[in-house]
């Protein structure tokens, strides 16, 4: 699928219905280069490491952000784009007034689960490709991947 596909097709559509929000990376000459969607969700407590379901209230489940999508233009690719745009998802995840525990993420294939998994997200048990990051421990992705840092 062709990168703005996604943009040109479906994207107003659901940040008209609240659907989610969108964030783009241009260039200069604004063309777009990269973007990622964000959307409330929740996480059932039984799917997390029974290590960090100890450490939460014992709800059916605890509220979380997904990041629907995260896409870069395959001549950007492998220089830190996507990164920087995950630095900047956890960012807004971490400010927003409406808390939540995690950043969540539906990996499309075993390159997007390595991606996730060397910034530190782990698996939802039951879940084949959903991974997770507790915001409490997402401060240091977010300060060492920003754009031009």
């Amino acid at each position: 699928m062709p990168l703005d596909r996604y943009i040109r097709e479906q994207a107003s559509q659901d940040i008209r219905r609240r659907v989610s929000a969108c964030f783009m990376a241009l260039n200069s000459h604004r063309q777009l280069l990269a973007y990622y969607t964000l959307a409330s969700a929740s996480v059932l407590l039984d799917q997390l490491p029974s290590a960090i379901q100890k450490k939460l209230p014992r709800y059916a489940a605890v509220p979380a952000v997904r990041m629907g999508r995260l896409a870069v233009d395959k001549s950007h690719r492998q220089k830190g784009l996507g990164s920087a745009l995950l630095a900047d998802a956890l960012t807004r995840a971490c400010r927003s007034e409406i808390t939540a525990f995690a950043l969540i993420v539906d990996a499309k294939d075993h390159e997007a689960i390595q991606f996730y998994r060397h910034h530190g997200f782990m698996s939802l048990s039951h879940q084949g490709q959903s991974l997770f990051l507790p915001l409490a421990s997402a401060s240091g992705l977010v300060h060492s991947k920003r754009v031009g840092s």
